[in-house]
């Protein structure tokens, strides 16, 4: 009864367009009342705050300010030239480096809206000058971003480590062969498109170009490289690492010059933007967990479930369905937090593993940016390139052919996201 009211009250309120944090808080004080634990609302705010304070989340801040960092000192626009130097002359040439500049970009973001948005406009903008439609510019450049949260260091996958109590190191090493796989998906169907689209298309870069554009660019790989050399080695942890990553960022911006008070300035308030809204729906999620830890709601499920659904791989088909479903509507960090500890009973009791779901949870859960109605990638695009939404989104719907191969292959074989991690840390 609990868990109905719980969601019932939740969804509700999300379709009344109540923010999510607030929506969070009230269907559990809610729940709580009705209950007969009205007596015991005082618990909210301490349980809001020991899941936004733990010790585990404090990478974050420091990977998000590495990536407005690598955007205010213009990094961008070098990693973009490089991709453009490497790729650009391929058939649908700027759209191969639109997501290869993704791949490249995101060992500094590890967001896709961030990627979005540092990238975005300058990918735009070229792909425009250069003669490719602004939908497909747009589409493109939100559906390329999919990669960012599987390159690390990623943002998403530190919060899902800190859910599910697994190491950083493997969920890091887990993303990296399916955020290639994506990257390679994307870069076929774009060739294939060009079978029967026009599209434009630019000479090869000459060898002198492509070293001076590898030697600028070089600089800004090296941020994810003290990352994952860090946490790799055990040198750091991934918050220490997150801290030399952004520091090393700084260094370059005034060595290059590029680094002035006002960029300095607009990294650090998007930073503490950014990290204040992930920290308190983490905390309010924190509460709901609390409550349905209480009321014994994943233990109902973990022993319910198992009757209903016998195989490991039906069940992740169906978290999956689920998940795409819920993604259209709400963002992927709060369906994280709402699902993960309901389901990891769940993932226990089929014997899969948790680095695995992550990894096909995380796969699911991206694809929302690119989904109306809520879709974020799809309007910030729509900001930046002046299309029409309607037309962006059916530029984005034939992407969801490679998008959704790759999804059911990291379904289908778990070694996808399972063989690096083991190979350099060690099967569990």
């Amino acid at each position: 009864m609990t868990a109905v009211l719980l969601f019932s009250i939740f969804l509700g309120l999300i379709a009344l367009r109540t923010p999510i944090a607030v929506a969070i808080g009230l269907s559990v004080m809610a729940a709580l009342a009705v209950s007969g634990f009205a007596g015991t609302l005082w618990i909210v705010p301490m349980k809001v705050l020991e899941a936004a304070t733990n010790s585990s989340l404090l990478a974050i801040p420091f990977f998000v300010l590495a990536g407005n960092l690598m955007n205010a000192i213009g990094i961008t626009e070098r990693i973009f030239n490089l991709a453009n130097a490497l790729v650009g002359h391929m058939r649908a040439g700027l759209a191969q480096v639109n997501v290869l500049a993704s791949v490249l970009l995101a060992g500094g973001t590890g967001a896709a809206v961030a990627d979005i948005a540092g990238l975005g406009a300058v990918e735009i903008r070229a792909m425009r000058e250069r003669g490719y439609g602004a939908a497909f510019s747009s589409a493109i450049t939100v559906v390329s971003a999919i990669v960012a949260p599987f390159i690390p260091p990623s943002v998403p996958l530190v919060v899902y480590s800190f859910l599910a109590n697994v190491s950083v190191a493997r969920m890091f090493l887990a993303g990296i062969v399916p955020g290639l796989l994506i990257a390679l998906a994307l870069m076929i169907f774009n060739r294939v498109l060009a079978i029967r689209v026009d599209f434009p298309t630019q000479p090869r870069a000459s060898a002198a170009e492509v070293w001076r554009h590898s030697l600028q660019g070089a600089a800004a790989l090296v941020a994810p490289a003290i990352i994952m050399g860090g946490i790799l080695t055990g040198t750091t942890t991934a918050s220490e690492a997150g801290v030399l990553a952004s520091g090393y960022i700084l260094a370059l911006g005034a060595i290059l010059g590029t680094l002035n008070l006002r960029a300095l300035w607009s990294a650090l308030t998007e930073t503490v933007l950014i990290t204040a809204l992930i920290m308190i729906i983490i905390g309010f999620a924190g509460s709901m967990g609390w409550l349905m830890a209480i009321e014994q709601i994943p233990q109902d499920l973990a022993r319910a479930l198992p009757g209903l659904i016998d195989q490991p791989l039906v069940f992740l088909l169906a978290v999956m369905a689920c998940v795409l479903i819920l993604g259209c509507f709400i963002d992927g960090v709060t369906i994280k937090l709402l699902l993960v500890p309901i389901l990891l009973p769940l993932v226990d009791a089929y014997g899969i593993d948790r680095v695995h779901f992550g990894i096909v949870l995380q796969m699911s859960l991206i694809l929302g940016i690119a989904t109306p109605p809520l879709g974020i990638g799809l309007f910030i695009v729509t900001r930046l390139s002046g299309a029409p939404f309607e037309d962006i989104v059916r530029a984005v719907l034939p992407y969801f052919v490679p998008l959704l191969i790759v999804l059911a292959l990291l379904v289908a074989f778990p070694d996808l996201a399972l063989w690096l991690p083991d190979l350099v840390l060690g099967a569990r």
